[in-house]
């Protein structure tokens, strides 16, 4: 697991240099140019974490236990994962918590009726669609959920010498790899049906939340380690 932590650690810098793109570049646009501009950035993010999970998934196929125990992930990240991840229902609360936001701090343009064009200005055919792929995702994960549930149960077997261990750990492979899957998949979805604005928005927002989780894990390792 050695190197795909080292791969994490220049992944996870270079997002910090993708966000920063992101954040310079976030305006309302003005020009096509601009709109193209922020596709650009967008499609480039996308790419990025496409990237990490065909990296994961290789990482999976060597040590498929050690993905699952994430030796390059914080405690408290550890601790919010799903499948040695992040919940994929969550880009749905991240979407109505930024839209919630955003829509208040314009709540005075929007009566005007003035258009902001940003997350805080979803369409009701935008909402509609958020809303569908959110119970699509609900139940994709509650699947998943149901399938690694299953291979615990069977894990027992393992300790058996006459089992077969590699049809089992391929097993878990397997529900690992779907996980990852729905999880890059619902980021991508979530994308299309936005604009390139209030993609930006969303990537950047989606980004801080990761920052954060992490910072506040390191922060609380290294002072658990003090104490220790």
């Amino acid at each position: 697991m050695t190197s795909f932590t080292n791969f994490y650690e220049t992944w996870f810098e270079q997002l910090h240099h993708l966000v920063h793109q992101l954040v310079a570049a976030h305006r309302p646009p003005t020009t096509p140019d601009h709109n193209y501009d922020l596709e650009h950035l967008v499609n480039k993010v996308m790419s990025h974490y496409t990237e990490y999970y065909q990296v994961k998934s290789v990482a999976a196929e060597s040590d498929v236990l050690s993905v699952f125990a994430a030796p390059w992930a914080t405690t408290l990240e550890r601790s919010l994962h799903w499948m040695a991840g992040w919940r994929p229902t969550t880009v749905f609360h991240l979407i109505y918590s930024e839209s919630s936001i955003l829509f208040e701090s314009h709540i005075i343009d929007i009566l005007r009726g003035l258009r902001t064009g940003d997350l805080g200005d979803l369409s009701p055919s935008q909402f509609r669609r958020v809303s569908e792929l959110q119970c699509e995702t609900v139940r994709e994960e509650n699947g998943i959920t149901a399938e690694f549930s299953e291979w615990q149960d069977s894990a027992s077997e393992l300790m058996n010498v006459s089992a077969n261990v590699s049809e089992k750990i391929g097993r878990l492979v397997s529900v690992l790899r779907k996980a990852d899957d729905l999880r890059l998949r619902t980021i991508q979805r979530v994308v299309e049906l936005l604009t390139p604005q209030q993609a930006v928005e969303f990537l950047i927002a989606a980004a801080e939340l990761q920052f954060g989780v992490r910072a506040w894990g390191v922060n609380h390792d290294r002072q658990r380690e003090n104490i220790q």
